[in-house]
């Protein structure tokens, strides 16, 4: 009986501490690049859902075999998979027509089921999943950066007097800009704020003319 408990102790603290090394080492990609959930937050999910694994494994089996009672191993790690949800939702951010997060909101959501499979004991599978991962954040972070960026498009609000309003849409107009919106405030009516998207790769052009510009108060990227 000693034996068995004994075993069954190796197996769980080694099955934890392969959670630790495995969700940490994708937690601390998204620490070292600042992101909303880094090393702790995917530390914790994966070591939590790797527990609630070994619990559904190892925690019922004095009841289990009870011809009264019927239990389903897959319930608890379930509960994981939807619950975790809530967690990812947190680290979105939307504001105005930009969305943050949505990465690492699917990093933590994938971490939790690295940990179920670990504390499953599927450790091949584990490894093999956590280096796709990493690959995948890492290597198609710098693909994006070399190759993507100056296609991707940024929302830039441009605060100004009204005189200069045609000079501004001229120099937007010029830098294949595309113009969202232009607002006023109730209290000053000489003052307008005007949005646009642009292409990455025109963003500095563009702000060196926008400075240029008599009336142009300030800039901000979205």
């Amino acid at each position: 009986m000693d034996f068995i408990l004994h075993n069954e102790l190796v197996i769980i603290v080694s099955r934890l501490l392969l959670a630790v090394l495995l969700c940490g080492l994708i937690g601390l990609e998204r620490e070292v690049n600042q992101h909303p959930a880094g090393f702790r937050t995917h530390l914790l999910v994966g070591v939590g859902s790797c527990l609630m694994m070994v619990l559904s494994l190892f925690g019922f089996e004095s009841v289990i075999h009870h011809e009264n009672i019927r239990f389903d191993p897959a319930r608890i790690p379930s509960y994981v998979i939807s619950g975790i949800g809530f967690l990812g939702a947190g680290t979105i951010l939307v504001k105005d027509s930009t969305v943050r997060g949505l990465t690492t909101a699917a990093s933590i959501w994938v971490v939790a089921g690295l940990g179920l499979i670990i504390g499953a004991g599927l450790f091949g599978v584990a490894i093999i999943t956590t280096a796709i991962i990493l690959i995948i954040l890492i290597t198609l972070n710098k693909f994006e950066s070399l190759f993507l960026q100056g296609r991707r498009k940024s929302l830039i609000e441009v605060t100004m007097e009204k005189e200069c309003l045609l000079k501004v849409i001229r120099c937007i107009n010029s830098h294949d800009g595309r113009i969202i919106m232009i607002t006023t405030k109730e209290e000053d009516k000489n003052e307008l704020k005007v949005k646009f998207e642009l292409k990455g790769k025109e963003q500095i052009e563009i702000m060196k003319e926008l400075y240029m510009i008599d009336g142009v108060q300030n800039f901000t990227k979205l």
